[in-house]
């Protein structure tokens, strides 16, 4: 996962729960919700890329690294 994926992510992350607090502090379930929502998006995000960066991993370990034989 690169560097500028993690950091929208983390942002994300941070945002949702600043949405979520502010929610639950002004009794507004909408915001919260929409906190709770936007923080499991980053969420999947961060376990999409995982899978991915596992699968070319293995691929890697299997037929090697293209760009390292170059």
């Amino acid at each position: 996962m690169s560097t500028d994926e993690k950091f929208e992510n983390a942002k994300d992350k941070v945002s949702g729960q600043a949405k979520e607090g502010f929610g639950k502090a002004t009794g507004d379930k909408e915001t919260e919700t929409e906190g709770q929502a936007q923080q499991g998006k980053a969420e999947a995000k961060d376990k999409l890329q995982d899978a991915r960066d596992s699968v070319k991993g293995a691929a890697e370990g299997m037929f090697g690294d293209k760009d390292k034989r170059a």
